[in-house]
């Protein structure tokens, strides 16, 4: 039973963000460069899963986190990350200076890659859970989201036509500063609430 559920739960995840993968794509809101720049991600992601699955199949856990971490993306390429519908109507009932989506896009850029990046040490490094890779999850995340930012800046050099849009730094000039600061804030939260649990599904794959 446990079995079945390890692998019929990720393909129905994996099926699901798919389809909202191509719903997304069919009229986006936003041009449809700038779509396929914000759902890029989610389409590498879907290829890597399924090339190395067989090899390095996954942790219930870290499947759900990932699907979770596409559907953000996938509502932030629809709309852009400036045009989210909620988050511009919590924008006027509150008063807010911005449409603050793409800061939840960016908590959980660090949230979920934490998870992901203390699997692959514990799975393939000699470290054990502790203090060094505690800090090695945060520096990894921290990393990731320096060069995300790297990636925004050169596709704006490149493409004037998605930089506003792909960008989303609505007028802020410390944006890229809180975005990296947020995802350090994400991982710190995941590593500090998640890792008993994903530590317990880690000891039942080997005893599959």
């Amino acid at each position: 039973m446990q079995q079945a559920t390890r692998f019929s739960e990720p393909i129905g995840l994996a099926a699901g963000i798919l389809l909202l993968l191509i719903l997304s794509g069919i009229d986006p809101v936003a041009d449809r460069y700038t779509w396929f720049l914000e759902t890029a991600p989610v389409m590498i992601g879907l290829v890597l899963l399924t090339m190395t699955w067989n090899r390095f199949p996954l942790t219930l856990l870290l499947c759900r986190l990932l699907a979770f971490h596409a559907v953000i993306l996938m509502i932030g390429g629809f709309y852009t990350y400036a045009e989210v519908p909620l988050f511009n109507w919590l924008q006027e009932v509150f008063d807010l200076s911005r449409n603050h989506y793409d800061r939840v896009g960016h908590f959980v850029q660090g949230f979920v890659p934490a998870i992901l990046a203390r699997e692959i040490l514990l799975r393939r490094s000699p470290l054990q859970p502790g203090r060094w890779l505690f800090f090695l999850c945060l520096s990894i995340c921290l990393a990731f989201s320096a060069f995300y930012e790297l990636i925004e800046w050169w596709v704006a050099l490149l493409s004037e036509q998605a930089a506003d849009a792909f960008l989303g730094t609505q007028g802020d000039p410390w944006d890229t500063q809180t975005d990296m600061f947020l995802a350090l804030i994400g991982a710190t939260c995941a590593l500090l609430l998640l890792s008993t649990p994903h530590d317990k599904q880690l000891e039942r794959m080997k005893n599959i």
